[in-house]
């Protein structure tokens, strides 16, 4: 990284931001976003659900312990560009195999370092999420603005596609003892000698631990792309079906809606954060876009059922309402406790139940891993009966 190279960020309201660059050298355009979480950057990196956003982290230093190659969630980092206050001159771990800025570059994503973040994370509070552009190159501050002004935006765009896999595979009980897993000799117990059911999940821009927690609980996991038809999915004659995390406005991707609304008298259902929204959707009920979103790994859902409160992940700038949801066939069940948005359904009639959150993602660290555990349930009930 070069001292002396200068980057910007710049809102669509005019605001600008001077720092130090790093990472590839590229301007692009996206949604400026913040996220609260104290770790886990590689995995907020490689999280196709921020595919065209702009994320400012809130911790004050970040890239001290460098990058991984087993703690990817995508085969890429997805984001658009990358705002820290301070950018750690070492990364120090036993587990580490770059550092953020060499990441970063070989993943071409612009970065810049040096900033108020509490400024552009308190602005966002204020104002909502706006458009903004990145910049690692020599521009104006002019030309920064123009060019976020420019951007199409994020409401109306179909994302799903620019990050769904491109065609069918399998992940397997075999693929889930992956080389690291911190919190598995303390609160994770491998689930063995139990039947493994087949489920088709339909790739939105799964991260790929929530595969590997599928697969953990006794899944077979046959993925599918997001473009594929109800009957393509019938055809391997599955026993559940799972609706992944991505990125973007949920109303555009009709096609998804279209699949489940087709599948969803058939299959036991589990959506997790987009999945939840295309549910939402499925069963004629309406989403809306947040002011700021909810991204970071300490947000608070209660569950109005078993009234327990989890400390959650969350990445996500649409919401569902609740206004006409009961009239569609859905219960509340779990409710975000800063704001009071909806973090959970169930339908009345059908095993069908989706959530907000992340519950792979551990920030309790498994408060919210039961889930995992309640879709296997439902998929065993529904195959005895």
């Amino acid at each position: 990284m070069n001292d002396s190279q200068t980057g910007v960020l710049a809102l669509e309201d005019g605001s600008v931001f001077r720092g130090i660059a790093f990472g590839a050298k590229k301007t692009v355009v996206g949604e400026a976003v913040f996220n609260t979480s104290m770790t886990g950057y590689q995995e907020i990196l490689t999280d196709p659900s921020y595919y065209g956003q702009i994320i400012t982290m809130t911790a004050p230093m970040i890239g001290n312990y460098g990058v991984n190659e087993e703690d990817i969630e995508a085969d890429q980092a997805m984001c658009a560009g990358f705002v820290v206050r301070e950018l750690s001159p070492v990364a120090s771990n036993w587990r580490s195999t770059s550092s953020l800025p060499e990441y970063l570059e070989k993943s071409g994503i612009p970065g810049i370092e040096g900033v108020d973040t509490r400024a552009i994370t308190k602005k966002l509070r204020v104002s909502g999420a706006m458009k903004c552009c990145i910049s690692t190159e020599d521009i104006s501050d002019e030309e920064a603005v123009k060019r976020a002004k420019e951007w199409v935006g994020m409401v109306g765009a179909d994302f799903v596609k620019e990050v769904t896999c491109k065609a069918t595979y399998v992940y397997g009980p075999a693929e889930a003892g992956w080389p690291y897993n911190p919190v598995q000799s303390t609160v994770r117990k491998p689930c063995r000698e139990r039947e493994i059911f087949k489920i088709a999940a339909l790739d939105l821009g799964a991260k790929k631990s929530i595969f590997r927690e599928l697969s953990h609980h006794g899944f077979e996991v046959h993925v599918f792309p997001a473009t594929s038809t109800a009957e393509e999915i019938k055809a391997i004659n599955p026993d559940g079906i799972f609706l992944s995390n991505g990125p973007g406005d949920p109303e555009p991707v009709t096609y998804v809606h279209e699949t489940v609304r087709a599948l969803i008298n058939d299959y036991p259902i589990f959506g997790i954060c987009l999945g939840h929204q295309i549910i939402t959707h499925a069963i004629g009920a309406k989403t809306y876009k947040l002011k700021f979103g909810h991204r970071g790994g300490n947000q608070p859902v209660k569950n109005f059922e078993t009234d327990f409160v989890a400390i959650t992940a969350h990445n996500h700038g649409f919401a569902t309402s609740e206004e006409g949801l009961e009239a569609c066939g859905a219960i509340v069940t779990e409710k975000n406790l800063n704001d009071n948005t909806i973090a959970g359904i169930r339908l009345k009639d059908k095993p069908v139940f989706s959530v907000q959150y992340h519950p792979e993602a551990g920030p309790g660290p498994s408060d919210a891993n039961p889930n995992f555990e309640k879709f296997y349930q439902l998929v065993a009930q529904s195959k005895k009966a």
